[in-house]
């Protein structure tokens, strides 16, 4: 046996057919199958990886999940060949189950769908792992019924945690999701295998669906009932960071199940959630599972764009979407570690933090800098947003829920806090200053009345609210535009980089002075430099952009007399700049 070095690696298809929806599962050779009328919708194949869970005490961190007694087949066909299809790939978390005491997702979500328009074929099967999904043929299966225009969600983790090779399951892939692979003479079933990576699965499915012209969605793990400190857990070992990790690579839809079903359940609290597992912490009943499809139905919904559209039954329009599903915002990858949370606008992290046209926030290189070890590097940052629209709509309530005791919290806004609050939509301008004037007015986006602030009290409630929840604020100015003056940057000294220092030195919080750091090494590398440093006019930065400007931010940390996160830095790389 020989095992290759381990190293990890980090579309809309619009087609005249209708939409088909196939739902995989593991355990036996068998495909499911679930039919949606088609009508002329956007293409879609939905590749839900089912992730890994937080461990439990005892457990490893990345342990398979508990067998079933028994693993149905999957049972649905596409019922009706003329529409389109949504399909299903997973395992028994999506897979249909033995009844009211333990049932898959993927059973329940045929209901939130008009089954005149399209087909919802759940060939999900228990036990599987994104490789024995894979090597039993059962998505090859599924695949032979996908046709342009389908959906297909593809979710595993949940199996591929576990051994490799040995003669009970054999089912596990190899961490991460790069090429790595190890060859094995299969103790299950006597043939000689050439294991690959989890991530290698899941691309392969991916490339499979889009090669039929349909769409593929990688949906993250559902979650387990395993509780610590009054949390639930989200996801173990690192699946859903592989799985987000390719489908931005691959630049496709991704659901992040998994943050927005543990949300729902942490409001029910422990002992309500505990009778939704009746089996054990991994397989919920037919309210859980009821649950679980609700969710993927409000994050699809809120997807840009929205796949299931027009499809719908009168149970899914009745959904809320989850509006920030398209954001694919991240958690702290390991819950145990202190973490940094960023917040801003699009400066700091642009649209879904994917590079789209070019365009980097200087948020998504910062992490970089730190042992991963020791902090987690966590970029909330929205693009569009202000010091005001980042409070008031959501954005900080769901950051302020995750800070806990030994956190941080780094917050740059100011480029779309100028003009007036009454301005028309976006409606998201904060008054001028860092007094207490308000101006009461009707939000001309939603239409409701709403008192607004100025630019320095909201960054007071920032700090407020964090030091609060245990955790240490810092203060950015805004980082400077492309907008020359007599040779030299434009600053912003006298609106909101000003406004940030005073706020700073008032609240005796670290400042970070990147307005005029970074502005400085703009003046020293002259405009051609620049330029190509820029993907727009004057505002959003490329990639080496936006990483000098991450080199600024760690530079500002080290310039403070007392740097908060001097102990998670790493060292220094040989030639970088101070």
């Amino acid at each position: 046996m020989k095992t290759s070095a381990l190293r990890p690696a980090f579309s809309n298809v619009r087609g005249p057919g209708l939409f088909t929806f196939h739902v995989s599962r593991f355990k036996n050779n068998s495909t499911c199958t679930g039919l949606f009328p088609a009508i002329p919708v956007f293409g879609l194949a939905l590749a839900v990886g089912v992730l890994g869970c937080i461990k439990a005490p005892g457990e490893t961190t990345n342990a398979a999940a508990p067998d079933l007694a028994t693993n149905p087949p999957a049972h649905g066909r596409v019922a009706n060949p003329k529409l389109g299809s949504l399909f299903i790939a997973g395992d028994s978390t999506a897979a249909r189950g033995v009844g009211p005491m333990q049932q898959g997702w993927a059973e329940p979500f045929a209901d939130y769908f008009d089954s005149t328009k399209i087909n919802v074929v759940n060939c999900a099967r228990g036990g599987r792992s994104s490789r024995t999904f894979i090597t039993e043929g059962l998505w090859d299966r599924l695949l032979s019924e996908v046709k342009r225009g389908d959906v297909v969600l593809i979710q595993f983790g949940h199996n591929d945690g576990g051994t490799i090779n040995d003669a009970s399951r054999a089912r596990g892939s190899l961490p991460g999701i790069g090429e790595e692979t190890q060859e094995i003479d299969n103790q299950v079933t006597h043939k000689h295998e050439v294991v690959h990576t989890y991530g290698w699965y899941l691309r392969k499915m991916m490339q499979d669906a889009k090669g039929k012209g349909a769409m593929p969605i990688l949906v993250s793990l559902t979650v387990r009932n395993i509780w610590k400190d009054g949390h639930i857990e989200r996801g173990s070992g690192h699946f859903n960071q592989w799985a987000g990790q390719v489908a931005r690579t691959a630049h496709i839809q991704y659901v992040n199940l998994t943050d927005s079903v543990a949300d729902k359940l942490e409001t029910m609290g422990e002992d309500k959630v505990k009778a939704l597992y009746p089996r054990d912490h991994t397989h919920f009943n037919a309210e859980g599972a009821d649950l679980h499809a609700a969710q993927v139905v409000a994050n699809l919904k809120g997807l840009r764009p929205n796949p299931i559209r027009q499809i719908l039954s009168a149970k899914g329009e009745a959904v809320e979407p989850e509006r920030m599903a398209w954001l694919n915002l991240p958690w702290p990858a390991d819950p145990s570690l202190p973490s940094l949370f960023l917040i801003g606008d699009s400066t700091v992290r642009n649209g879904r933090g994917d590079g789209a046209n070019g365009q980097w926030g200087w948020g998504d290189y910062l992490g970089a800098s730190f042992d991963s070890n020791k902090l987690n590097v966590v970029n909330r940052a929205v693009g569009g947003l202000s010091s005001r629209t980042f409070l008031t709509q959501g954005y900080w309530e769901r950051v302020r829920g995750m800070l806990k005791k030994g956190d941080f919290v780094m917050m740059q806004f100011g480029h779309n806090d100028n003009g007036s609050p009454t301005n028309p939509p976006p409606g998201r301008s904060s008054i001028k200053g860092v007094g207490d004037e308000t101006a009461e007015v009707v939000n001309p986006t939603n239409g409701q009345h709403e008192v607004v602030h100025t630019f320095g009290w909201y960054l007071r409630k920032y700090v407020e609210d964090s030091r609060q929840k245990g955790a240490t604020p810092i203060i950015c100015s805004l980082v400077p535009r492309k907008i020359w003056k007599d040779g030299k940057i434009g600053r912003n000294k006298d609106t909101h980089a000003g406004w940030a220092e005073q706020v700073a030195k008032a609240e005796k919080a670290p400042f970070l002075d990147l307005n005029e750091i970074i502005a400085a090494r703009y003046d020293a590398s002259g405009p051609d430099k620049v330029n190509a440093w820029f993907a727009d006019e004057h505002t959003h930065t490329t990639g080496a952009g936006a990483e000098l400007n991450a080199e600024c931010v760690v530079a500002g940390l080290k310039s403070l007399p007392d740097n908060p996160l001097a102990p998670y830095l790493l060292p220094q790389k040989p030639g970088a700049e101070p």
